[in-house]
């Protein structure tokens, strides 16, 4: 920015004009005196060259107005800039101090809610106790003759019983005695036994209900005929309907053909069990049992697989080669049950640590640890 007023630059301006007005006249009346014959061009030069200066000095001076205007307006701007900062800091002063009294108003409404609240609290334990005594007097008010009277009533119908019981003892004496008790026993005794009787007697009358056939013994008579014609008859030991299981068709495979059996359900084109759903032991304190539950997609049909196995020594084949949805379910199976798995991928520990005693599903568990 210029430190001269815009006075002292039209003041300078008007000199420069006036000097280069002074010398071109100047120039002019030297050359006329020099050479009078180019007069005429020198004057177009001269007049060409004044304007360019003329140009160039008005371009100047724009520019250097312009360029004060520019300051003038960064001035401005950087003013208003100020004036702005100043305008936004006082709101957001203004809304600070507004959301702080705010919020002491606000604590000091909860602190009154809760002196009010706990003060309400207090006044309702007082009504409560107060209700409480109140009922309580008046109901040993009302009941209290009705209960001394009641005591006295059994106090004295207690001592007619044992005047009586006392008098009757010596009347017959402990020999007759004995012969009533047992009379009486023997009464009871036969009122037992005509009541068993008559029981019997009216269950023998009721006609006995046929029981109805499973809708899935065909589907089980298919699948042992399919097993049968192709493993022999000596590969099952039980095969059932399971009635408390929504009728699902249960082979029990004997241990050493347990495998060869899973193997054929799932790989046989007419019985393709190709999914297992479930996977689980129980300890049935004389031997332990394998469950399994099978389904196949193509015939829309399941199958419960079992296996019993030794309780002393629970050892069996892993079906993980043929399903491997059988993984988790028989580490389970050796975690909690102690049950052996041969062929099992990864037979290790799943829900306790490595270094715990004992099977908890066993039925003849002790912990280890009896504070757990």
């Amino acid at each position: 920015m210029s430190d001269q007023t815009p006075e002292e630059l039209e003041a300078k301006r008007k000199a420069v004009e006036e000097a280069k007005r002074k010398a071109a006249e100047l120039r002019k009346k030297k050359a006329e005196a020099e050479n009078p014959a180019d007069d005429l061009e020198l004057q177009k030069k001269k007049a060409v060259a004044a304007a360019k200066a003329k140009a160039a000095a008005l371009k100047k001076q724009k520019e250097m107005e312009q360029s004060e205007q520019n300051s003038v307006a960064e001035e401005e701007d950087v003013e208003l800039a100020k004036k702005k900062a100043v305008a936004a800091a006082k709101a957001k002063a203004a809304a600070l101090k507004k959301e702080k009294n705010q919020n002491v108003t606000d604590q000091e409404a909860s602190e009154d809610d809760v002196a009010l609240a706990k003060k309400k609290a207090v006044a309702a334990a007082k009504a409560k106790a107060a209700a409480l005594k109140k009922q309580k007097e008046m109901a040993n008010e009302d009941g209290g003759d009705d209960e001394a009277a009641l005591a006295k009533k059994k106090a004295v119908a207690a001592a007619k019983a044992k005047t009586a019981a006392l008098r009757k003892q010596q009347e017959a004496g402990s020999s007759d005695t004995t012969d009533e008790k047992a009379k009486a026993i023997a009464a009871a005794k036969a009122k037992a036994a005509a009541a068993k009787a008559k029981k019997t007697a009216s269950e023998t009358d009721e006609p006995l209900k046929e029981e109805i056939p499973s809708p899935n013994q065909p589907v089980l008579d298919r699948y042992l005929h399919i097993i049968r014609e192709n493993l022999g008859d000596d590969l099952l030991e039980d095969a059932y309907i399971n009635r408390l299981a929504k009728d699902v068709p249960t082979l029990v495979a004997r241990k050493e053909t347990y495998l060869k059996v899973a193997q054929f359900l799932k790989y046989n084109e007419l019985l393709a069990f190709d999914y297992l759903s479930e996977t689980h032991g129980t300890d049935f304190e004389t031997h332990m049992e394998i469950y399994n539950h099978l389904y196949s997609y193509q015939n829309r049909q399941s199958i419960a697989l079992k296996v019993k196995i030794d309780r002393d020594k629970p050892v069996i084949d892993s079906l993980t080669s043929l399903w491997a949805g059988a993984n988790w379910p028989e580490r389970e199976g050796y975690d909690l049950l102690g049950i052996v798995f041969n062929g099992h991928p990864n037979l290790t520990r799943i829900m306790m640590p490595d270094d715990w005693v004992g099977h908890p599903l066993r039925k003849d568990y002790e912990p280890y640890d009896v504070e757990v």
